[in-house]
């Protein structure tokens, strides 16, 4: 099963074109970034993805499902989307209400609700903050709800968008360990983002973005060490990359223990 684009191209309703002639394969449970500069039409594709957008060409298929006969609702099961501002998602009074609401929507029992629940909870970490409103959350952990509130649906797919904006190294750290464990869960994590280092760490499969097409997909040592690619999706590369870059060390260095042993090697051969 997967979420494939064929030959997909999506024009907005003022005629502006997003996306042209896109082909993906997302497969069942991967776990891949998408990047590239604003306007490349990342967000637009994730968004052909769960149906808030609809192929202007070609097909989208959710688990062999064209898009074009699902609603959004109906595809947000599967594929769930997570705002970059998540004040344009959370619309109840207390982030548990807010993390309920779809699992209640959907006339889960009351022992099912408290599982998926308690799920997204622990996962985000958010567990002291429940009873609160949303609007007196501190911005970073808000986004956290956001996520929480739609974990909460158990959807095969979650997309994320920017989601270590406004978030600090805690922030960032409890972002990857819920990566890392709803990929060990079979989750498949669809990413948005500028943020290259959380890129490496995260995400074996990268796609760049440029021109509102695909121009390069492959591992993120392929992506960042391809100097066409970072240079027409105008993409930075890793701090590590950059230092290895900089002191002119060999090998298509993304981590900090490749960085340390090629300065060793460098040093030797001095």
């Amino acid at each position: 099963m997967a979420i494939e684009f064929k030959d997909v191209s999506f024009a907005y309703p003022n005629g502006y074109v997003a996306n042209e002639h896109l082909d993906l394969v997302i497969r069942d449970g991967e776990t891949l970034a998408i990047v590239g500069q604003n306007g490349a039409g990342k967000t637009t594709a994730v968004k052909l993805m769960n149906g808030l957008n609809k192929p202007t060409c070609g097909d989208v298929l959710v688990d062999g499902i064209n898009t074009r006969e699902r609603s959004c609702a109906q595809l947000s099961r599967t594929v769930g989307y997570v705002f970059q501002n998540p004040d344009d998602q959370i619309f109840n009074s207390t982030a548990l209400a807010e993390i309920e609401y779809m699992p209640r929507y959907l006339k889960l029992s009351e022992e099912e609700i408290t599982r998926r629940c308690g799920r997204a909870v622990e996962l985000t970490g958010i567990g002291g903050y429940l009873k609160m409103n949303p609007l007196d959350i501190p911005y970073a952990i808000r986004k956290f709800v956001a996520i929480a509130a739609i974990i909460a649906i158990e959807p095969k797919y979650l997309i994320l968008d920017e989601p270590t904006a406004g978030q600090d190294k805690r922030g960032n750290e409890t972002l990857e360990r819920m990566i890392r464990e709803l990929s060990r869960e079979g989750t498949g994590v669809i990413a948005i983002t500028h943020d290259m280092d959380f890129v490496t760490r995260n995400f074996p499969r990268v796609v760049a973005m440029a021109h509102k097409n695909i121009i390069a997909d492959g591992t993120a040592r392929e992506i960042f060490w391809d100097s066409k690619t970072v240079g027409e999706a105008r993409i930075k590369k890793p701090q590590i990359a950059q230092i290895a870059e900089g002191l002119k060390l060999p090998g298509d260095i993304l981590f900090c223990g490749e960085l340390t042993e090629a300065m060793r090697q460098e040093k030797r051969s001095i």
